[in-house]
């Protein structure tokens, strides 16, 4: 977990704010907008390791109470799609595509949907198995 550093990226997202806003009022939005897109993508790199620290501590507890890893997989996934989901319609959003960004967060909540589909379908074989 040393590699993710929140002051770190506090710091990147200041500092691109900053340059950001002073291109935009010198006229070169365009390039304001890629200075913000670079720190996005800077940002997610440094917090990728952090999921796999995630990955690891879900893990050890899934085995302690004892849940399948295919069930802490899928929720991994929907965490990790919860997340960029979420930095992809913000990116959108910053470059003034309100439309787009609500599209991505529609699609993010039907692909939740879809990959939470077999942990409902457990969950409700699990409670049917206990009433009868």
């Amino acid at each position: 977990m040393e590699d993710f550093s929140f002051l770190a990226i506090i710091a990147i997202a200041l500092t691109a704010t900053v340059i950001a806003v002073f291109l935009k009022d010198s006229r070169l939005p365009v390039m304001a907008l890629l200075v913000s897109l670079a720190a996005g993508a800077i940002i997610l790199l440094r917090i990728l390791p952090a999921f796999s620290s995630l990955w690891q501590s879900l893990s050890r507890m899934g085995a302690e109470i004892g849940v399948d890893a295919y069930y802490l997989e899928l929720l991994l996934k929907i965490i990790a799609l919860a997340y960029l989901s979420e930095f992809g319609a913000q990116l959108c959003r910053d470059a003034g595509q309100g439309a787009a960004a609500l599209k991505v967060e529609i699609a993010a909540k039907l692909c939740v949907v879809m990959l939470a589909l077999p942990i409902l379908g457990a969950l409700t074989s699990s409670v049917l198995s206990l009433l009868s």
